[in-house]
């Protein structure tokens, strides 16, 4: 038996502001859309934050005995600056100022973001689809919408008319914005803009001549509406209806708000059935921004090396910082709450290392297993309250620490508590060992230091040293291979 048919699970949807139970559409089947990252600029800790929170979801979901298919697009095309529908295009921005092709950022970018997300131990997503990749798809969407009257072409450019689809359906109903409210603020750019009324949309746009990615279409040259991207790509992959889509609080609006009169102008449908925004990052008790040069990056925070932390922490001292907040509540990251982090990361771990060393000897004790692991499942199904889960951890930790070799529980409630302590520390939470996530990284220095000296010795002729290097390595499980573009290892 599946432990979801155990255990249930509540939802706050953003929706509905209400929090839900969770029935999977087609359990034990489950669709989740996450908004992935517009890969112009390295990624930043509040884009990591929602990106750690719902691999934790997925995480949980998948230890519950569902089998979720994630989705995390990457938006490689049409988000334009300051999210409006003028302007240019952030990626092809980039290309400009550092006369580069637009592919040319959007892989670095995407590599640096793999790079970073794998440091904070998450799971790749089971789909990674590109906007790019999808150009076809938009334009057959962007054609339901116009033949169903929901959009309207304009000088190439088809823009959704709001005010038409607010008529028949309710639009700002997940943001909690009044249309009226909303035109009123915007009148006074009616004459700056070739759109009906300033509140629609762009999902096709007319490229300028200067405009670097650009494809054809029934209409113009030109590219796709960014929140039509993500309209496309989760249907396509999870179908017209699925059950989770999340994203950071600041894509409430528009992004998310268009994405739904998208789905419904298309398909008739309202495609998602619970949304989940994770909330925001602060430093030092302010809003992180480039402007006031309030930021960390991911890799300042990894090493240290800025004014804003007295040393660097390990990414999975970070992640755990994130879950002792929930994902819906602002957090705020300082050295003083980093290093408290640390300790109580270092705590738990040790107490889970000691676990292993401790017998069974069946004395009565006062700490009930059956109740702490369901008060441990109690937490997750409460809109995934991590904070919660971790204190449970740590009445786990008391105990532990607390026992000596014998440690009063039967053998049976001993082997309960390891199996549930690991679950959670390790497949929810997603912690890893101190310094076990940059361990691969610093055998692949230390391979790569001896395949050089290596390459030297055979420069030099010197034919002992290249062997022995190769054969010693070999006693420990590494094994060289030598090719046309080099040598390169492999793990046994």
């Amino acid at each position: 038996m599946a432990l979801y048919e155990d255990y249930d699970l509540y939802i706050n949807n953003s929706l509905t502001r209400k929090k839900e139970k969770f029935e999977a559409l087609k359990a034990p089947n489950v669709g989740m859309y996450v908004c992935g990252p517009t890969v112009y600029s390295d990624v930043h800790l509040g884009n990591c934050r929602t990106f750690i929170t719902f691999d934790m979801v997925y995480r949980y979901l998948s230890h519950l005995g569902y089998k979720v298919r994630y989705v995390r697009n990457i938006t490689d095309a049409g988000h334009l600056e300051n999210d409006a529908d003028e302007g240019e295009d952030k990626i092809s921005k980039k290309a400009r100022l550092e006369a580069l092709e637009p592919m040319e950022i959007v892989q670095k970018y995407t590599l640096g973001f793999h790079e970073v997300m794998a440091k904070f131990n998450t799971i790749p997503p089971s789909i990674e689809p590109t906007a790019t990749g999808h150009i076809v798809e938009q334009i057959d969407m962007i054609e339901q919408i116009i033949n169903n009257g929901w959009a309207y072409v304009e000088n190439g450019s088809v823009y959704f008319d709001v005010e038409k689809y607010n008529a028949a359906n309710d639009y700002g109903k997940l943001s909690g914005r009044k249309i009226e409210e909303l035109i009123s603020g915007t009148r006074e750019l009616d004459a700056q803009s070739e759109k009906r009324n300033p509140l629609d949309f762009a999902i096709w746009k007319k490229a300028s001549p200067s405009h670097i990615q650009r494809w054809n279409s029934p209409w113009s040259v030109g590219f796709p509406g960014w929140h039509l991207e993500c309209s496309v790509m989760s249907t396509k992959y999870l179908g017209e209806q699925f059950d989770i889509h999340g994203g950071g609080m600041d894509l409430k609006f528009p992004h998310h708000e268009c994405e739904i009169a998208q789905n419904k102008a298309s398909n008739g449908v309202d495609a998602v059935r619970y949304w989940m925004h994770g909330n925001m990052l602060t430093l030092n008790g302010q809003r992180m921004s480039k402007s006031t040069g309030n930021t960390l990056l991911p890799g300042e925070l990894f090493s240290g090396d800025t004014d804003k932390l007295s040393k660097g922490y390990a990414p999975t001292v970070a992640r755990f910082f994130m879950m002792q907040a929930h994902y819906g509540s602002q957090l705020d990251f300082s050295d003083e709450a980093l290093q408290a982090a640390e300790k109580g990361y270092n705590r738990l771990m040790q107490a889970v290392a000691k676990l292993d060393t401790l017998e069974a000897n069946g004395a009565n004790t006062d700490f009930d297993v059956p109740n702490w692991r369901k008060d441990c499942y109690t937490a997750m199904g409460d809109d995934f309250n991590t904070p919660i889960l971790i204190s449970h951890l740590f009445e786990a930790v008391r105990f532990i620490n607390g026992a000596e070799k014998a440690c009063g529980l039967s053998s049976e409630n001993l082997v309960l508590l390891k199996n549930t302590l690991n679950a959670f520390v390790y497949d929810v939470l997603g912690l890893e060992k101190a310094g076990e996530g940059n361990q691969s990284d610093k055998l692949d220095e230390v391979v790569t230091m001896l395949i050089e000296m290596r390459n030297k010795a055979r420069a030099d002729k010197d034919w002992a040293l290249s062997d022995q290097i190769r054969d010693e390595l070999a006693t420990i499980g590494i094994q060289l291979k030598d090719g046309a573009d080099g040598t390169s290892y492999s793990l046994d």
